[in-house]
């Protein structure tokens, strides 16, 4: 699992963009006036610059990642960085915490490893809030002859194991809210896809061309010609990339 800075910066708009308003205030609101913030998969600090405009300033963010250049892209006032093999969730720096954070994330992970996070929250009683969780919808203007089979097989490619585990790729967003609520949290979740058009289209390139790299490894031949295709449309063309958020709060958790 490895992600590029250039990567994670081109998103980063898409990503802001998309978030649900409603939940990232009501996450913030569970922080608390003093919070103490775990984001998990912190990249180059993303979560933290969304959170900005409703977090008190004096938060403090502890940033958990494991490649240690995007951490260094994280110094801020009121942030540390963490390298953290995160498989190990006892390694993470929980005490005191409010609120874990995650973006992106889940659908790298397995149903072990949210399965034994939830519980590791509860026990500690802190709120969880999971942002762009990939539900594996996928819809392009104007369509496309094998949108449908690359679709297929990029979900199928995103199921492999990921460093966590199975990953639960497109069913991520379903089994974290089953998983925290069958822990006994109270879920709460809303619609965040990404919504591309010819505004964004470099991002659309590197998406498709993504898309089509992981769909080529699941033997679907035509993935190519598609990201090929798709290419010549993006000054035009428009995707849907379906995505939800979620927040998770333990029980009697005020």
């Amino acid at each position: 699992m490895g992600f590029s800075a250039a990567w994670l910066a081109l998103r980063e708009p898409a990503d802001h963009a998309a978030r649900d308003d409603r939940l990232l205030v009501a996450a913030a609101k569970a922080a608390g006036p003093a919070p103490v913030i775990v984001d998990l998969g912190s990249g180059t600090g993303s979560t933290v610059r969304a959170f900005a405009p409703v977090m008190p300033v004096k938060a403090v963010w502890r940033l958990v990642d494991s490649d240690p250049a995007l951490l260094a892209q994280n110094a801020g006032a009121g942030t540390t960085t963490h390298k953290v093999d995160m498989r190990n969730l006892d390694d993470l720096p929980l005490a005191d915490a409010r609120l874990v954070t995650a973006s992106a994330l889940l659908d790298l992970c397995s149903h072990d490893w949210v399965t034994r996070l939830a519980l590791s929250l509860k026990d500690r009683n802190i709120a969880f809030y999971a942002a762009l969780n990939y539900d594996g919808i996928m819809t392009w203007t104007p369509a496309d002859e094998d949108d449908a089979v690359v679709t297929a097989a990029f979900n199928r490619h995103q199921r492999g194991d990921k460093g966590f585990g199975p990953a639960l790729g497109p069913d991520c967003a379903s089994a974290a809210a089953d998983i925290f609520s069958k822990a006994g949290f109270s879920v709460t979740e809303a619609p965040s896809p990404w919504r591309l058009g010819p505004a964004q289209a470099e991002l659309q390139r590197q998406l498709c061309d993504g898309i089509a790299a992981a769909a080529a490894e699941m033997d679907a031949a035509t993935a190519g010609a598609w990201a090929a295709r798709r290419a010549g449309l993006v000054l035009d063309g428009h995707c849907h990339i379906g995505h939800r958020d979620l927040l998770a709060l333990p029980p009697g958790f005020q």
